[in-house]
């Protein structure tokens, strides 16, 4: 297939990522076991490392494969969603695919749709095709980051010889309803007999869950690792880091925000539980200092400065919030372009976002099926007492921010990597012209 035609094939599919809870067949793996089985199981053909979580899983990859990639294991990734192309979602040593090999691979997938069963969903295809990808190049190892959820996600067809669970908090109560307990049980899902758990999530009840799902060996934030001390770095963070297999202070990690030093002891302790021994200092300090993480208190623009960050749910709305008192304090005020889907109670999204003493906010829909229309998200902040401005789009909403913003303010971007990407695109356009 050339590249249009696998995007063109991919669009013919269900995509579960753009419609509502409830409009679907209910998730399962079924469909993709039969599809891998016919691709001969090529999730079988290297060690995994399985990544799941409600906030954090995405940089937790990044962090992970770096630490993988400068170690010189030839390393697959597989996230999502994208920012700005598809090809982002499966990576090989950090390295999106290019489009003649997503062609190739999308191509090979589609020829065995005529003997399944059931069409296969969107990103059933693209899991299989990221899986199939990764035996053909042959990688030592494959970081393999959770759709949704765990136990029903298309990635699950996979043993994890690592599992990695970065926390549970409230996310997607539509497909998996308000209970913790019951959000971890799904999480748990990718745990397999013979693994080891990394485990971030520190809440003594779902620890118990995660306790009982089946691995050999559980590591578990607090007792047998933590990030000791986490302070402020010109441009990131500085990290003390205790891990079951020692110590690794003074590491300089190029992400800003504190949560990512979590997020970082997490991946440290993944690779060595997937080692079976302590990472050497130096490959630590080499993979962080390298790693980036896209969209994730991500600085495009200077004067005003204009940041971008993917948080899609009030944990994470939060943990930008922190991130960008602590690191961008010394702004003169704040314009917030916010974008959200459904599913998001806008009032609590701008609430956890400390929206409150800004200058404005700038509403918009991100270019998405399940956006929250513009005017919804306007209402909210206009009930918080701010400034409200509808846009009609991402570049219009972006101009308007700028328009709005001295050159001393901070411009952050927030509510939906689906508005994140878009952003990004349109902001590489104003910088072009």
């Amino acid at each position: 297939m050339q590249y249009g035609d696998a995007l063109a094939y991919l669009d013919g599919h269900t995509n579960l990522e753009a419609i509502a809870a409830g409009t679907a067949a209910t998730p399962s793996t079924d469909r993709i076991r039969e599809l891998v089985g016919l691709m001969g199981d090529p999730q079988q053909a290297y060690p995994v490392l399985h990544i799941t979580g409600t906030n954090g899983k995405g940089s937790t990859a990044r962090l992970l494969t770096s630490l993988l990639v400068t170690h010189g294991l030839s390393t697959g990734t597989y996230t999502s969603p994208h920012l700005e192309r598809i090809n982002e979602r499966l990576a090989w040593n950090g390295a999106a695919i290019s489009d003649g090999a997503f062609g190739e691979v999308i191509g090979a997938v589609a020829a065995l749709e005529p003997m399944l069963s059931v069409e296969p969903s969107f990103f059933e295809i693209l899991t299989a095709a990221a899986f199939g990808w990764f035996a053909d190049v042959a990688v030592d190892a494959a970081v393999v980051e959770v759709g949704l959820g765990g136990r029903r996600d298309a990635t699950n067809v996979a043993d994890g010889q690592v599992a990695v669970v970065t926390n549970v908090s409230l996310d997607h109560e539509e497909h998996f309803g308000s209970s913790l307990a019951g959000i971890a049980d799904e999480k748990s899902g990718i745990v397999k007999p013979g693994s080891t758990l990394v485990l971030g999530e520190r809440d003594p009840e779902l620890v118990e869950v995660f306790r009982g799902a089946g691995a050999d060996v559980v590591f578990e934030r607090g007792r047998d690792f933590e990030c000791m001390t986490n302070r402020l770095a010109h441009g990131g963070r500085l990290l003390d880091l205790r891990t079951p297999g020692g110590a690794y202070d003074g590491v300089y990690l190029d992400l800003h925000g504190a949560h990512q030093g979590d997020n970082a002891v997490v991946a440290v302790t993944a690779a060595e539980a997937f080692f079976g021994r302590p990472v050497a200092d130096d490959v630590v300090a080499e993979a962080f200092a390298a790693v980036r993480v896209p969209g994730r208190l991500e600085v495009l623009g200077r004067q005003p400065l204009v940041v971008l960050d993917g948080a899609h749910n009030p944990a994470g709305a939060k943990a930008a919030a922190v991130a960008v008192a602590e690191t961008f304090g010394d702004v003169g005020g704040r314009v917030l372009v916010v974008g959200m889907l459904r599913g998001r109670d806008p009032l609590e999204m701008l609430e956890s976002l400390g929206a409150a003493g800004a200058k404005a906010v700038v509403a918009c829909s991100p270019p998405w099926p399940r956006a929250i229309p513009a005017p919804d998200v306007a209402a909210a902040a206009s009930k918080l007492g701010l400034h409200a401005v509808e846009a009609s789009s991402v570049p219009e909403a972006l101009a308007r921010a700028l328009a709005l913003a001295e050159p001393t303010d901070l411009v952050l971007v927030t509510g939906s990597l689906y508005l994140v990407g878009p952003a990004r695109s349109a902001l590489a356009s104003l910088r072009r012209s």
